[in-house]
This record gives structure tokens, sequence and C-alpha cells, in this order.
């Protein structure tokens, strides 16, 4: 099959910028969480294993040849524990030799669900058909699409028709937990066989978009920007800055887009990038930064869920403690409690008097505490469950 729109289209960017608008408070934090996902200081506190996702697939379909088959989506799950292990075929042909130092093993694999959220048994896919007019980019999260299960323990993934030129979107971390937090993606760019499109035959849109999810923005930063101004920024010093997207089959080097020239040019092979499926294989170094503290902070609570059998962490008393974890650290907005390995259901905020200034009741990793209001300074958080206490941390308040 041929695709009639041969170039990338990614609609993350508007659907933030929708996001943001929508949710004012969340744009307040958007700062606060970004310094946390670049600062490799945290790195050390998130596991030093592969850390393993369970997957939900969600196809909501408007005819035979959307309702796309349990081996199209098999195809594309094979796809994504290659490319974020930086286990892909095609790494060493496609990446020069010139940016292969730079390239990341991100660590992360996945696997489809294998039990609900209710506990039962599932093989992770979920199938409904939906009217000829169904708004699938808009409402695929809503009750006349598919409800996402819960996104503090699955990654949703929903499957249906896109509208043209666009080929998926993806929520960043500033979402996490919400009903619309996870990916879609158009039936005709979901794994490498069945109703797959030249030339985003190769998996990559899904790709792309769970390294949106995983808190990567694309190279260039975001849609519009241009060199020199602030929003063109992917915060990842080893991905070279570009003003724009590169499309279909670049040839290394390319300077053609780049904000300094260099002897390299462009990284237009990254995930991030909009190249063709066949173009694109790596992620970087400065990338999986950002990945492993979104696994250490916002997305935390997908290392204790039951989703998927794989074993994702040893459970030694060292090792439950040291998974907890407050961020963003510093902060001026909010902190967040992550503890994957360990149930926190209450924390309490001391200033650096002893005296307490905050105390909230703790549900997952995406429940935020208001510290706003409270002046510059340290402060202590202590963790409990079921009122026996468990960590006790620090965090600056700027």
């Amino acid at each position: 099959m041929t695709n009639t729109y041969a170039q990338r289209g990614c609609a993350t960017d508007q659907k933030m910028k929708e996001f943001f608008q929508k949710n004012p408070q969340a744009l307040e934090r958007k700062a606060d969480l970004r310094n946390f996902l670049i600062n490799k200081n945290n790195t050390a506190k998130s596991p030093q294993t592969v850390v393993t996702i369970p997957v939900v697939v969600h196809v909501l379909y408007k005819n035979a040849t959307q309702n796309i088959s349990d081996a199209q989506i098999a195809s594309q799950i094979a796809v994504l524990n290659n490319d974020f292990r930086k286990m892909n075929s095609d790494f060493n042909t496609v990446v020069p030799n010139a940016f292969k130092p730079m390239a990341a093993d991100l660590e992360l694999a996945f696997c489809m669900a294998t039990k609900d959220p209710n506990g039962n048994p599932t093989t992770g896919i979920e199938r409904k058909s939906v009217p000829s007019n169904f708004d699938f980019e808009g409402d695929y999260y809503i009750a006349s699409g598919a409800l996402a299960w819960d996104p503090t323990k699955y990654l949703n993934i929903w499957i249906g028709q896109m509208p043209p030129g666009i080929l998926g979107q993806a929520y960043l971390p500033d979402a996490a937990g919400l009903e619309l937090d996870g990916l879609a993606i158009g039936y005709q760019y979901f794994g490498t066989i069945g109703t797959v499109s030249a030339p985003f035959n190769k998996g990559r849109t899904a790709t792309h978009e769970i390294g949106h999810y995983f808190g990567l923005e694309h190279i260039w930063g975001l849609d519009g920007s241009a060199c020199g101004t602030s929003d063109n920024d992917d915060f990842c010093a080893d991905t070279p800055a570009t003003d724009s997207p590169y499309y279909d089959s670049p040839t290394f080097p390319d300077n053609q887009l780049t904000c300094t020239p260099s002897a390299n040019g462009a990284m237009f092979m990254n995930f991030m990038d909009y190249v063709d499926d066949a173009a694109m294989a790596m992620f970087s170094n400065n990338q999986k930064t950002i990945t492993s503290n979104t696994m250490a902070g916002p997305r935390a609570s997908l290392l204790n869920t039951n989703g998927c059998s794989s074993t994702v962490l040893g459970t030694n008393e060292s090792e439950k403690a040291n998974s907890i974890t407050v961020f963003p650290n510093p902060t001026t907005e909010y902190v967040s409690i992550a503890s994957p390995l360990v149930k926190i259901n209450e924390a309490e905020i001391f200033n650096s008097e002893g005296r307490l200034v905050r105390k909230a009741f703790i549900k997952n990793e995406t429940d935020k505490i208001n510290v706003k209001d409270l002046a510059t300074g340290t402060y202590y958080v202590r963790t409990y469950n079921d009122k026996q206490f468990v960590k006790s941390m620090k965090f600056i308040k700027k």
C-alpha cells in the first residue's frame, strides 16, 4: 500500500498546546517538570535494569480494514522492543559512525497486558466498531471511543483513522494519569504488516510517539520555532539543533536545516525527527536521561503495575526505600512522590524549623502537592504507609 501523504505529521505539539490552554495549572508546573526531566543527577534514582511497560491497544474501527489483526499489533510490539533497546537490525546501516557513540539503549521494554484493571486475564487488545463519522483524533479516549485503562498502570494506545497528513499524536508526562494520557495512531502506520502504508511501514510512528510519552520533544523543539528562540530546544545537547524537521530520506551529512553547521550536520536519523521509517534508527544518550527521569518521576507508577508478568525490579528493603523519590526537585509549584515498590498513602512536609506546613494523602505518582505558596528554602518530606513511617526526603523550594 502506498501512502497518499508521503511526509510524516505528528500532532503532539498542537495537542500539548491545547492541553495547556485547558489546564493552566499544568502550564505553571511545566518548567518544574522539565527541569527535573533534563537533570542528569536524577538518573541515578531510576531503576538500573530494563523496565517492562504493560501495553493495552484499543482498536476503534469504522470498517473491516481498520480492524487490524492481532499479528499486526504484535509486529509493532516487536519493533518497540528493538528500537528502545538499540537492538534494531537497521541501526548499523542507518546511523552514521559519527553518531553511533551518541546512541543509547533506553532500557525500556514493552509487553501486551495480561491482566485488565480488575485483575482478569486479557490479551491486551480491545476492539470496538465506531460510526463512519466518528472523530477519532478528538474523541478516541471518551466513552464514544474507548476509555483508557488506568493510565497510571498501563500505556494506552488507540488505533483508528487519523486526519489526512497526521500519523499520530501523544501526550507528554505533563498529562500523566489523565484520561487522555497515551497515544493515538492511524491504522496504516502501526506495525510492519497488514494495513501499513509505505514509507511509514516499519513501526516507527509508534516509536516516535512513545518517545513523546516518555518526555522527548521533537529535535527542533516546538513547531514553528526558529534557531535562537526559546522554543527551538529539545533539551538534549547531543542532538544538533535544527530550525525545522527533516523529511523523506536525507543523505548524511546534511546541514540544510542545522542552526550551527558542522562536519556531521543534523541527526536526522533520530527517532524524534520526521524522516521516513527506514531513515530513522536511534535515540541519543541525552534522550535517555529524559526517559530515565520520566520513569523515576511522573511515570514511576508503571513500575508497580501487575499488567503483565515481566519482573522489572528486585524487592529487597534497600531497593524499596531507594525507589522512593520526591520530584521535581528543586521546584517552584508542586512536588510529587514516586514510590514504585512501596505503597505510600500519606506525606507530611516540614520546614527547616521542623514545623509541619503541609499534609497530603497520596494515591499515586501523578498526585501533586501544591507548594507554590511556601517560602523559599529547604523542606523535608516524611512519607507513610498506613501510618507507618517509610522514608524522609528533602527538596528545595525556589
